[in-house]
């Protein structure tokens, strides 16, 4: 078997084994988001900040959320990490924007965030400050889900069947799992362009 055959055959195997459950329950809360007229704030580090600002898009789109990305706003992200560092560049924009109990968090992540283990902690600070104001937690996340999965109202964890490829398959599976949100009954509202075409 080629790596690509056995890539893709890992992907739909780890795909298959998404708890679907939790899936509606994402869909249906970030619904309640929208219908409550809160915004939805889209975290991501790394490959997951790209895969925000793409859901961003998405999620205003085809959904009409409100939604934003604070990697976005690349010289607000670069001057707070120069001057605040790392770990306060999610929570201090989350503050900046008065997130409230109306609004929504959603997470793309590999782990999660951990303090313990020090990695994506402004995740975990952004988190901390989302829940203390009462706004909705989501995640698409990875491996056990970290501290994002502790405190989301709802999360998608993409199974880590395949300990080599955890990071991989977990980015790569967000893109079809946030796609399936933006066309899910429950949330979108306005039609692609190709589908829309006759």
């Amino acid at each position: 078997m080629s790596f690509s055959q056995g890539f893709l055959e890992e992907a739909i195997e780890i795909l298959g084994a998404v708890d679907t459950g939790s899936i509606e329950a994402c869909a249906t809360g970030l619904a309640q988001v929208r219908e409550r007229g809160g915004r939805l704030f889209i975290l991501g580090v790394g490959g997951s900040a790209g895969h925000a600002s793409h859901a961003v898009n998405d999620f205003r789109k085809l959904c009409d959320v409100e939604a934003y990305a604070p990697t976005d706003n690349v010289s607000e992200l670069t001057a707070r990490t120069n001057d605040e560092g790392w770990d306060t560049t999610f929570v201090e924009w989350l503050r900046g924007s008065r997130i409230g109990e109306r609004d929504g968090v959603l997470v793309f992540s590999v782990g999660g965030g951990s303090q313990e283990r020090q990695v994506s902690v402004n995740l975990v600070r952004a988190l901390e400050l989302a829940a203390a104001r009462g706004a909705s937690i989501f995640g698409i996340v990875g491996r056990d889900g970290g501290f994002t999965a502790t405190v989301a109202s709802a999360c998608i964890v993409v199974p880590p069947t395949y300990p080599d490829r955890v990071t991989p398959h977990t980015e790569g599976l967000c893109a079809v799992l946030w796609h399936l949100l933006v066309s899910h009954p429950a949330l979108a509202v306005n039609s692609t362009k190709w589908e829309a075409l006759p």
